[in-house]
């Protein structure tokens, strides 16, 4: 359903013109909605947004940390919080969004006078109207129904790209016949990159727990031994969604301003040779581009987990409940063994991530031919699912639900 006031075709003209900028990412994001024009057409990502930055503020503010620790009622608070936070940033957004479509794009019907004030308002409005449903939405999944009602939509909203891709795939082929072997090889690649991301996601290091046994009256407590689990991928795909982020700006910057008219080369000032430079540089379609991200994802990796894990904070409340890892005193040599495993084990998870999200840039490199679903598509709707999977579960075991065959 489009937008008031919008012309899709243009829209989606400009987007597809401008690969590897921001409003590609998000396209990819929101089911190809943005491209559209669409009521949904900002999806899940203000509510994204406005949840990374409160999960940063927690660590920033003592206000939002204290209530983190306040059990149910904290976390209530919070999701209020949030919730005003990705309203505030879906308005942002849409009047971005109006700005540049009218702009760059020239997809807004009568913007002159008081006709266009008119169209900015409805268009604005529907956007942030349409995103604050999504998160209603979202959140009915959440209280009636199974997993996490985000994390759907975004699911939803990529495998709804999915008939679009391979039909574009196709049409690619019936222009060159030897491209069909192409199509076949990328089936086989995202069978071989699922099963890997569903080896990665269960993939976990377990460090040993030993609590001590304790006597109180004539009842004895402790003395089991159990483990702390330390995912490989605990960051999930928030690495790879800050990184792409990030190195989406040149691109978006480009879209905006331009590039220098080669024709005119000999009368290009010094700073215009430089931009012209760093765009090349920042082509999605070069190695440089995919190495920078590759650290750029093993960079957002450690800052991720850094946050997740506080080793110091696990060592004292080991401590605490006379807990400790065999072999390693209580204290600092508690927390510096945590801190060397964690280091490990997130190396290898972000070496993982990289090897997901640069796969795709090297094969199209290769080939000519893009992957209709990239890494990062396939390790959300993989993860999704498997989260999923786990809830369903979960819930069988809770009710002691057999089956329907047993």
């Amino acid at each position: 359903m489009p937008v008031p006031f919008l012309e899709p075709e243009r829209i989606s003209a400009m987007i597809n013109g401008n690969d590897g900028s921001i409003f590609s990412y998000l396209d990819m994001l929101s089911g190809s909605a943005i491209s559209k024009g669409t009521v949904f057409a900002l999806s899940i990502q203000p509510y994204i947004n406005a949840s990374i930055i409160i999960q940063l503020l927690t660590y920033a503010l003592p206000p939002l940390e204290s209530l983190q620790k306040e059990g149910e009622e904290g976390r209530k608070k919070l999701q209020k919080i949030t919730s005003v936070t990705a309203l505030i940033i879906s308005l942002v957004m849409s009047y971005g969004y109006y700005f540049t479509i009218r702009n760059q794009a020239n997809a807004v019907k009568y913007v002159n006078g008081a006709e266009g004030v008119f169209a900015a308002v409805v268009i604005i409005g529907v956007l942030t109207a349409g995103s604050s449903l999504i998160v209603w939405l979202g959140n009915l999944i959440n209280e009636s129904g199974i997993g996490n009602g985000i994390s759907i939509i975004l699911f939803a909203g990529i495998v709804a790209r999915i008939p679009t891709d391979i039909r574009t795939l196709f049409r690619d082929a019936q222009l060159d016949n030897k491209k069909y072997f192409y199509i076949l090889l990328i089936a086989i690649i995202e069978v071989v990159m699922i099963g890997f991301i569903v080896l990665m996601n269960n993939a976990e290091r377990r460090i040993p727990i030993q609590y001590a046994k304790r006597v109180v009256g004539r009842k004895q407590y402790g003395g089991q031994n159990t483990h702390i689990p330390v995912k490989v991928a605990m960051s999930g795909v928030m690495p790879i969604i800050f990184a792409m982020a990030f190195m989406s700006l040149p691109q978006t910057i480009q879209m905006f301003a331009g590039r220098p008219d080669p024709q005119l080369y000999d009368q290009w000032t010094v700073w215009q040779k430089f931009y012209n430079g760093l765009l090349n540089f920042f082509s999605t379609n070069s190695v440089w581009y995919a190495l920078i991200y590759f650290v750029l994802i093993i960079a957002f990796n450690y800052f991720y987990v850094s946050m997740q894990y506080n080793p110091i904070e696990i060592a004292n409340n080991l401590r605490q409940n006379n807990g400790g890892i065999p072999g390693i005193r209580p204290g600092k040599p508690t927390s510096d063994f945590i801190q060397r495993v964690l280091s490990k084990i997130t190396l290898i998870g972000a070496v993982c991530l990289g090897v997901i999200a640069i796969f795709p840039i090297f094969f199209q490199m290769a080939t000519g031919m893009q992957i209709s679903m990239a890494g990062t598509s396939i390790l959300i709707i993989v993860s999704v699912a498997l989260e999923t999977v786990r809830t369903l579960e979960s819930q069988m075991m809770m009710r002691h639900h057999k089956g329907f065959l047993e």
